[in-house]
């Protein structure tokens, strides 16, 4: 996009000619302001595809200049980059709250301004195509007769898109949760993502590592519950050879792999004390030893830690280290239950059904009211993932393009069936542990007791086979003798 327009807005003529003379001889077709409001009158006049933006100008400052883009449809989907010497976190926060895609502060590096204008035009060319695709895909079904109600859902789906695509809903409570995200992407604080299993905690953290500055560097995931405890520090830290037995050569840890990016830690709640300790060191002074080293290392990474566990109470047992607790909890942020936003889940249900159809080289229409009634009728203890699951094998069992099988939901437990058909009952309680109780066991039997493998309970349920048995330690479910 070589031939675009991108209007430079800035109040310093040295800054203005620097941008202008840049932009210029890489072929940009570039016009400039030097004021906000002229910034304005130049944006509806010119139609530019881009603009480069200062804060602090005499008569608008950069961010009303940016709401002002936004609130008119004509440039409202305008990508803005602020450039300026403000490098607060704060001020980075708000650039991005009134609809800026990008943050740059003076002085900068050529060669990094080039590469994200050209990035975001890229990127605007591609949701415009996409937005024709999406047109085209209507009218396409419309001429092919399709019913009324397919055509809703997927009108429904496109209606939906949001920065965090991937993310599929429109509930109040998620919308709410996308809000904060997009306040703390652009920040370099660390998340605390909390919610039960299945929620897709790992979604939320891929979401602000893709929404931050570090998005061009990497996200490394470490599941916690899952490492062996005699190597957690050696996964997280890396070893210097011949630190134990069978170090035959150094290895870099994850903090090393993460250097410039973010590091997830999933079912961080599981880290042994020992580990917990070496943890608060990085975070608190950015730096930590390999085991078996005596060198100190340096490391920049944002972490991103999730749990399923009240990780509060845990810290007054004195099962989990108290300051490290705090030090994670900088900005919680929770994920709803599935049966908390029961209205995203015909959404969600549309969601995997096209993914499975890719999968199973299928093609549907939709689902049928009766799978869907059932769906909404369930609590989905595993939430999201047993949700997609249910649809997978749905979908598999359909014999034409409609998913109506209902055989997934023989073993669940609907709400109507509940005693009295009570409210629903808070997370954690007695009657909804009875509830997950009672499914677990189902499927375990079904399953032979087999926890792991493709025909493992926990494939059933969408669950990890870690995360499945320490359900079943905190339920009191043992293997019938």
């Amino acid at each position: 996009m070589t031939s675009a327009r991108i209007l430079v807005v800035d109040d310093t003529p040295a800054i203005v000619k620097l941008l202008v003379d840049l932009l210029s001889v890489n072929g940009f077709d570039v016009v400039a302001a030097s004021s906000g409001t002229e910034g304005l009158e130049r944006a509806a006049a010119d139609a530019p595809d881009l603009v480069l933006l200062d804060v602090m100008m005499p008569d608008l400052d950069g961010f009303a200049v940016c709401e002002r883009l936004k609130a008119h449809a004509a440039t409202r989907d305008v990508p803005v980059i602020f450039i300026t010497a403000l490098n607060e976190a704060l001020d980075k926060v708000r650039a991005f709250s009134t609809g800026g895609v990008d943050y740059l502060t003076k002085p900068f590096e050529p060669r990094e301004l080039l590469a994200r204008v050209s990035t975001h035009l890229a990127l605007r060319r591609a949701r415009r195509e996409l937005e024709e695709q999406n047109a085209r895909l209507r009218a396409e079904i419309e001429a092919h007769g399709r019913s009324r109600a397919v055509i809703g859902a997927l009108e429904d789906e496109i209606r939906t898109g949001h920065d965090f695509r991937e993310i599929v809903g429109r509930s109040p409570r998620l919308v709410k949760l996308l809000d904060d995200l997009a306040l703390v992407a652009a920040t370099g604080s660390t998340v605390l993502v909390l919610g039960e299993t299945g929620t897709g905690k790992e979604l939320i953290a891929r979401a602000i590592h893709d929404r931050s500055p570090r998005r061009e560097r990497a996200l490394v995931k470490v599941n916690c519950a899952a490492l062996p405890r005699e190597l957690v520090e050696s996964e997280l830290f890396g070893h210097e050879k011949g630190a134990f037995t069978g170090a035959t050569q150094q290895r870099r840890g994850r903090f090393e792999l993460a250097d410039g990016g973010t590091l997830f830690l999933d079912e961080v709640g599981e880290l042994p004390l020992e580990a917990q300790a070496k943890l608060l060191r990085v975070l608190q002074e950015q730096e930590f030893e390999r085991v078996g080293g005596t060198r100190a290392l340096r490391t920049d990474v944002r972490v991103i830690a999730a749990t399923n566990r009240d990780l509060g109470s845990r810290a007054a047992a004195g099962e989990f280290r108290a300051d490290l607790y705090y030090r994670l909890n900088v900005f919680p942020v929770t994920v709803p239950a599935l049966r908390e936003r029961r209205e995203d889940i015909p959404l969600l249900v549309g969601h995997f059904l096209g993914k499975a159809a890719r999968k199973l080289g299928k093609s549907f229409d939709g689902a049928s009211p009766a799978f869907l009634e059932r769906a909404a009728a369930y609590d989905w203890p595993g939430n999201v993932r047993e949700l997609e699951n249910a649809v997978e094998r749905a979908a598999i069992l359909a014999r034409g393009p409609v998913l109506d099988s209902l055989e997934p939901f023989g073993a669940m437990v609907p709400v109507a069936a509940r005693a009295g058909a009570q409210p629903e009952t808070p997370a954690g309680s007695a009657a909804l542990a009875d509830v997950e109780r009672a499914h677990i066991e189902r499927v375990l039997g079904a399953a032979r007791w087999v926890i792991e493998g493709e025909r493992g309970a926990a494939r059933v349920l969408g669950l990890n086979a870690s995360t499945l048995r320490g359900r079943m330690r905190k339920l009191g479910i043992r293997k019938p003798r």
